[in-house]
């Protein structure tokens, strides 16, 4: 994902975010946004604030080896974890692009689909990202983003927030509040349709959050963004409380299977 200072990553996180993160966090929800703008054979295809490319390699099959698809991404580090990725056989290739979301290095009328998985929330000049989107969109190419509801509707990432700022401290749980900031489907919409985009829809859908156990949850999430420089810092005693206190709070959410809680997003289509 492109991102803010506040949501920015480094060292080995970008290796941890794919690992750990994108199977429980955002890989359950790739298939779904990119049906939502029914990708054809021999498409061309952009995936803004890429990550480390779990959507841009899915596409990459929908439109089939005829297509084209880029990644882009301002992280370098993500960028260089979804090169490392292989690509299935009948598959397109895909081109990873380091570069600002309000900035785009692709021509006008480039593609005929935009994807934003979780990523919109973060930019520092949102209405500029989203003109950029319409801009390199072609004719009547559509557009599918994703962000989340409010850290109401998802009660382990708001319990969770809620023990980082008593034992870490308040700019932890600022980062952890973050990925939530765009919560408001209005908002959202006036957004989209500031930038010159028609037919927008709307859909909040709730999926789920899951991970082996509470102790291997919290430990990736952190190690997997950029909480992980204020938890490492934080003294051993505030560790150990982090860690008692979400065992504790997120006990309610662990069945059989595991750490199992509940999130909903709001998913957007478009077309330009």
């Amino acid at each position: 994902m492109e991102q803010q200072g506040q949501w920015q990553v480094a060292g080995s996180a970008p290796e941890v975010y794919e690992r750990e993160l994108v199977p429980a966090v955002f890989g359950p929800w790739a298939p779904v946004l990119i049906d939502l703008a029914r990708p054809k054979l021999g498409e061309r295809v952009v995936d803004i604030a890429c990550g480390t490319g779990i959507v841009a390699r899915l596409a990459a099959v929908k439109v089939g080896p005829t297509g084209i698809v880029t990644g882009i991404d301002l992280n370098p580090g993500m960028l260089n974890v979804a090169r490392s990725l292989g690509m299935a056989d009948d598959a397109a290739s895909v081109q990873w692009q380091e570069a600002s979301a309000d900035k785009l290095p692709s021509a006008d009328s480039a593609f005929d689909i935009a994807y934003c998985q979780l990523g919109l929330q973060f930019f520092a000049d949102r209405p500029a990202a989203l003109r950029e989107m319409r801009r390199v969109l072609s004719s009547r190419g559509r557009l599918a983003l994703m962000v989340w509801c409010g850290i109401d509707q998802s009660p382990g990432f708001e319990s969770l927030a809620k023990i980082l700022e008593r034992h870490i401290g308040p700019a932890a749980a600022t980062i952890m509040r973050a990925p939530f900031g765009l919560a408001d489907a209005d908002e959202l919409s006036r957004l989209v349709a500031a930038a010159n985009f028609q037919d927008i829809t709307v859909q909040r859908r709730v999926g789920a959050i899951e991970f082996p156990s509470v102790e291997r949850f919290v430990p990736s999430y952190v190690a997997g963004s950029p909480l992980a420089s204020h938890v490492s810092q934080a003294s051993e005693v505030a560790r150990e409380h982090l860690a008692e206190d979400t065992k504790l709070e997120l006990g309610k959410y662990v069945g059989s299977s595991g750490l199992s809680f509940p999130i909903a997003a709001h998913l957007l289509t478009a077309t330009a």
